[in-house]
């Protein structure tokens, strides 16, 4: 009986510690933005003992991307205070090496424990950084009314629906109508009211996509997924680093950003 008791105690006190005010993680991701702008990680709130990775490559922070300054277009981000966490969407497209820059931050304490950052630039699939900023300038990301928020379990079902369905075409995915994706820089767009253009074919098989880390905010109803896409790299047939950025509105798809990064020009494709 004891035993069982300590075990709930442990439980919630590890749950309480994950749980964290949106306003620390607002702050925390402006730094975050200033120091990838003036290239200075000691702008950041960091952990002594910091995990920092770029497309899944553990590396020293001091010799990554955020040490060079980087002329930023557009920002978005995602704050989920459930896990802790943060996401953010770098548009760098008129930097002297244009850059899309997906970034997911955790946090213990107030500080950063954990950076893993997708960089695409050129060469990447479908890289075009101006093509990529001018789509999200137009899309409408404004925070969804309480009353009206879906639930994260919600949220994450639809990304993980939609990610499922590149191997099983009998998967369900809640699209909206209607739906774009943005996919590199290449747009599907609104063609109407009710068409829905950001359905996937289906990969050869067999097909999954593994390693998924979550980013969710309820009230922006977005997830973003971390992940490595199969197939598409012909030289990492297991897997590249990639990110979906989802946007969802009543249970439905409305926006997904992809950003896929390649060890060959354009994965060999």
């Amino acid at each position: 009986m004891i035993y069982s008791v300590l075990l709930v105690c442990v439980g919630l006190a590890s749950q309480a510690s994950a749980i964290c005010s949106r306003t620390m993680l607002q702050e925390a991701t402006e730094a975050y933005i200033r120091a990838q702008a003036a290239g200075q990680t000691n702008m950041l709130p960091l952990a002594e003992n910091v995990s920092y990775a770029e497309n899944d490559t553990p590396m020293d922070i001091k010799k990554g991307v955020l040490t060079q300054p980087i002329t930023i277009d557009f920002n978005r981000s995602l704050y989920d205070t459930t896990l802790c966490a943060t996401f953010t969407e770098l548009s760098a497209a008129t930097n002297k090496n244009p850059y899309v820059i997906n970034t997911r931050m955790l946090f213990t304490d107030d500080r950063i424990t954990t950076i893993q950052s997708v960089v695409a630039d050129s060469g990447d699939w479908a890289f075009d950084a101006k093509g990529q900023l001018s789509w999200t300038k137009k899309e409408k990301w404004d925070p969804i009314p309480e009353s009206k928020r879906d639930s994260r379990t919600v949220i994450k079902a639809a990304g993980d629906a939609y990610l499922d369905s590149w191997g099983d075409s009998n998967v369900k995915v809640p699209y909206g109508t209607p739906c774009a994706r943005l996919e590199g820089g290449m747009y599907t767009g609104d063609k109407s009211p009710t068409t829905n253009t950001c359905k996937m074919p289906q990969f050869p098989q067999p097909f999954k996509i593994t390693n998924r880390r979550y980013v969710i905010d309820e009230e922006m109803g977005g997830v973003d997924i971390f992940n490595d896409f199969p197939f598409i790299d012909k030289t990492k047939p297991n897997g590249t680093a990639s990110t979906n950025f989802i946007r969802v509105e009543g249970g439905l798809i409305r926006y997904i950003h992809e950003t896929t990064v390649c060890a060959t020009k354009n994965c060999g494709r």
